[in-house]
């Protein structure tokens, strides 16, 4: 038989016994719950296990929000037309929503706001705001543009704005450009800009929008005859009927689930349970959702996000504006399908692109440290940063995807844990390389000369050579506590859903069992996914099922040489499944491997 090996690095946090104790004995809950509280820092656990909006910042500690607030009720005031300036994304999208909803529920009585919204189309024009747009905004009367998800480097835009007479409010959550600042605008709302009081330096572009709604709310209710019941309904009603599209947003930019991020997403997650406007209603039908129960942020991140992201990935994401605004339940019905069919459009191109790369990243092994960069003019650019996810997934190296077009490289990158890449790419850009690019830590878009591509290839690897180290490049699966398999039961499940939303900085908790059985010959599902049961060596306990989903990792070649009477050692998540009506249990592989290997285990 054949020792199989861990694929990955495991890695346990070192813990506190007297901490996770005295967690144990004040929640009542199973050990491994309690080491998986204190282990992630957290204090408050009433907060922690039920937030509610005093558990939301203050909108005000936004920098520039007042004037921000100034300006649109000045606007208001005087009938004069607003732009909203969006992203084709599920951040840009929701974000325009929220705004535009927000500023017509406050326009005075008689004086309906006319607001106007302009979400780019990601072939034709690209990120980012453009000044062509901003001209013929002005030439319609425009005087005031609102920029959500978008903006924080968009200097030229700005200047093009000022010089139309038009009065700019950025509000984005990009990262500002350390050596040339920020753009010329009447305000600038970002929690990462400098000197920005906001505690919560990572919202995503729907709740800073969002932040900027609240403000206007307030500002209107405080305004009203009866301040203190204006106010009441504010927060009992509207504020948390906006707080499910932010959710949405904040799951799909996977910003960090940590703090204030975490309590927008479970208050949110919350409101979505059996929603009342009628395009939400039908994206989660067309997403197979139960509509009386609230969805998971697993369902938001892999049903309702990449519906609302294929209109801008293959179509005009316009649609799913006018999805999440319309009263008209025929015109919602239509909309979710046409958003439906174009994820399946988007899931063929991707899997037709992924082919042709799997081939490329083939001739490449074994992987060089260093960001590996492919570009196809054949490829469709709503899908790159789908493509270089997928790159990352398989290789462990930062990756860039790019497709061409009239002499431009267009492209999209993401990232592995200790490799900055919107510092990568500011690195290199000296002397300028690119024709625009921004983004985070982790994902960045891009657009250069096609010409320049060899250079940039040149470039990153020389930067490469001295940030991607052996410990960066080595896999490192982090692991929350090591548990016999018997200590897996429906108590132990139960506590883990009380401790969603998971996601990004807060990620599912992944548990370690050793020296299982094999109980049994391993089934192959699908002819590429695997089927274990495994029962603990030592106890007579029945045995698990475990399955391994070939994704990221090929389980059927990952398993070669295990065999009944095996013994094995399994990193896994829990799950649970329903058949006959009945909840079972199952373990959902991470890794594996043989109970006689060395330890892969450090902590």
């Amino acid at each position: 038989m054949t020792e199989t090996a861990a694929l990955f690095r495991w890695e346990l946090p070192a813990s506190d016994p007297i901490r996770t104790a005295a967690f144990e004995r004040h929640l009542a809950c199973p050990p491994a719950v309690a080491r998986i509280i204190a282990d992630r820092g957290i204090d408050d656990t009433k907060s922690f296990l039920s937030p509610s909006l005093a558990d939301l910042h203050d909108p005000n500690l936004l920098l520039g929000l007042p004037e921000a607030v100034a300006r649109i009720e000045r606007a208001l005031g005087s009938d004069e037309p607003v732009l909203i300036y969006g992203d084709y994304d599920v951040d840009g999208t929701t974000a325009t929503v929220l705004l535009k909803t927000a500023i017509e529920r406050v326009a005075p009585p008689g004086h309906p706001a006319k607001v106007t919204y302009h979400v780019p189309h990601r072939i034709r024009e690209g990120y980012g705001m453009q000044t062509k747009v901003l001209g013929e905004a002005a030439l319609t009367g425009i005087r005031l543009v609102i920029s959500v998800d978008t903006g924080i480097r968009a200097f030229a835009a700005a200047d093009e704005a000022k010089a139309l007479g038009l009065d700019l409010i950025v509000t984005d959550h990009h990262l500002p450009d350390d050596v040339s600042g920020l753009p010329d605008a009447l305000a600038v709302i970002n929690p990462a800009q400098p000197n920005c009081p906001y505690p919560n330096k990572s919202l995503c572009g729907a709740a800073v929008a969002f932040k900027l709604a609240h403000a206007l709310l307030t500002s209107h209710a405080l305004r009203q005859p009866d301040p203190s019941r204006a106010l009441d309904l504010l927060n009992s009603r509207i504020i948390p009927s906006f707080l499910k599209l932010v959710a949405i947003a904040t799951i799909a930019d996977s910003v960090p689930l940590i703090g204030e991020n975490r309590a927008i997403a479970w208050l949110g997650l919350r409101e979505l349970a059996n929603p009342v406007q009628p395009g939400l209603r039908a994206l989660m039908q067309v997403a197979k959702l139960p509509l009386d129960q609230a969805p998971t942020a697993m369902e938001v991140g892999f049903r309702l996000a990449p519906r609302i992201n294929a209109a801008g990935r293959m179509d005009v994401a316009g649609d799913v504006v006018e999805l999440l605004l319309t009263r008209d339940a025929a015109k919602a019905q239509m909309l979710a399908e046409k958003l439906d069919q174009l994820n399946q459009d988007r899931r063929a191109t991707e899997a037709q692109a992924l082919a042709a790369i799997d081939l490329q990243l083939a001739a490449l092994k074994p992987y060089a440290p260093e960001c590996i960069i492919l570009d196809h003019a054949d490829w469709h650019r709503g899908v790159l940063g789908i493509l270089a996810s997928r790159i990352v997934e398989r290789t462990n190296r930062p990756a860039l995807v790019l497709t061409h077009q009239d002499g431009q490289a267009h492209g999209s990158g993401r990232s592995i844990e200790g490799f900055h890449l919107l510092d990568a790419l500011t690195a290199v850009d000296a002397p300028a390389l690119f024709t625009k690019f921004g983004g985070h830590a982790h994902a960045v878009g891009l657009t250069i000369p096609s010409e320049s591509l060899d250079e940039l290839r040149h470039r990153m690897r020389l930067h490469a050579t001295l940030h991607l180290t052996t410990e960066v490049l080595t896999p490192v699966l982090h692991c929350d506590a090591e548990i016999p398999l018997a200590a897996v039961d429906q108590t132990l499940y139960q506590w883990l859903q009380r401790l969603e939303p998971f996601g990004n900085a807060f990620p599912e908790p992944i548990f370690i069992s050793r020296d299982l059985i094999l109980t049994d010959p391993i089934r192959i599902l699908k002819e590429k996914h695997v089927c274990l049961r495994l029962r603990d060596s030592n106890t007579s306990h029945a045995p698990f099922e475990a399955l391994g989903w070939t994704r990221t990792i090929d389980w059927v070649a990952h398993t070669e040489g295990l065999e009944a009477g095996s013994r094995i050692d399994i990193a896994y998540r829990l799950r649970t499944s329903t058949y006959q009506q009945i909840n079972r249990l199952q373990l959902e592989l991470v890794d594996l491997k043989s109970t006689s290997m060395n330890s892969y285990l450090s902590s």
